[in-house]
């Protein structure tokens, strides 16, 4: 059995974290950390997990960590890089959800993070954790930086594409749209549904911190910088992300639905709905996967790709267990087979 540890237990990702690991058959959730909750019982904040959790919050301290093999940090950023070292160091390995570890290059992350960063060291051995882009990599890792979701959704959208060198990446769109939960468990007027409820806007479209983790890693698959604008959109639902992506062909008469097939034929949470389809975030509600859609209007150069994921899933905790399973050898939909919440 993995032992497994959650700091940040009492927000959306961590519940979630705990709602998939205490049904993993071979992983036992030894702690769950909350620095305001520390000696309530899990299950009195969460009655959904009555019957599968009986443990008592601990605090975020080290001497009740270091009896895991893994910890995930489902923490506000800049949590994770305080503890990272001090746990690989016991051989803990180490999945961080937030975003501490996945921009290479320290002073950007500086820039759009606003601190600064306190275990640069440790960013260059990070393995940035998008499976069906890193999966041997992150077999041989101890410490992951867990994807964000609206990267998650935009570059499995666009990866086909640049892979195959078949569009313009001076030019690539992504309009995407998330829902409240993206926003994180905490009080702040503009994500409470009475604002954001029957209501539907843009935001950051100067600059999302999500950005140069987008471009990082479509950069890095085009084999050069790339041009993207990115908007990201609060919309009036709970769960899912839905990124509606654009890019100017380089020639047309290429099949991009078998393109896209192919490239995933063998990646067990990507499916490629079948030509003509629209995908829909109902449809992945709780779920890890990530469905694609592309078309190609009008028979013209331009491709328009469709990727829905759940935020919280595919998005976060799932892909964050399924990385805990490569790393450890495990059947990598071990705790994942779950079938999408409809309606």
């Amino acid at each position: 059995m993995v032992r497994a540890g959650i700091v940040g237990g009492t927000g959306y990702t961590g519940v979630e974290l705990l709602r998939i690991l205490v049904l993993h058959p071979q992983v036992e959730v030894s702690v769950v950390t909350s620095r305001a909750d520390a000696g309530s019982r899990v299950d009195q904040l969460y009655p959904s997990l009555r019957g599968y959790c009986d443990l008592q919050f601990s605090p975020p301290e080290l001497k009740y960590l270091q009896g895991c093999d893994v910890v995930f940090f489902a923490t506000p950023n800049g949590t994770a890089m305080l503890m990272a070292e001090a746990l690989l160091a016991l051989g803990v390995k180490v999945i961080d959800l937030s975003a501490d570890f996945r921009i290479k290059d320290p002073a950007e992350w500086e820039k759009w993070y606003g601190m600064q960063h306190a275990s640069p060291g440790l960013i260059d051995e990070a393995v940035y954790g998008l499976p069906e882009l890193n999966r041997e990599l992150i077999k041989q890792a101890r410490l992951i930086a867990c994807p964000g979701c609206y990267p998650t959704a935009v570059q499995l959208g666009f990866l086909p594409l640049l892979e195959a060198g078949m569009v313009d990446t001076n030019g690539l769109v992504a309009d995407v749209k998330s829902g409240v939960s993206g926003a994180g468990r905490k009080a702040e007027i503009a994500s409470l549904m009475s604002e954001a409820g029957e209501s539907f806007k843009a935001y950051a479209v100067a600059g999302h911190r999500h950005l140069p983790e987008i471009k990082q890693g479509l950069a890095r698959v085009a084999g050069d910088e790339v041009g993207l604008t990115f908007v990201p959109h609060l919309t009036p639902m709970i769960r899912g992300i839905h990124a509606t992506l654009y890019a100017r062909l380089n020639s047309r008469g290429k099949d991009l639905q078998a393109l896209f097939e192919q490239r995933y034929r063998e990646q067990r949470f990507v499916d490629v709905l079948p030509a003509g389809s629209h995908a829909d975030t109902r449809n992945v509600r709780g779920s890890n996967r990530c469905q694609i859609a592309v078309h190609q209007p009008q028979g013209g150069d331009t491709v328009v790709v469709l990727s829905v994921i759940d935020n919280l899933v595919k998005g976060a905790s799932g892909q964050a267990v399924q990385n805990m399973n490569l790393m450890f050898g495990l059947a990598e939909a071990a705790g994942l087979e779950t079938v999408a919440l409809y309606p």
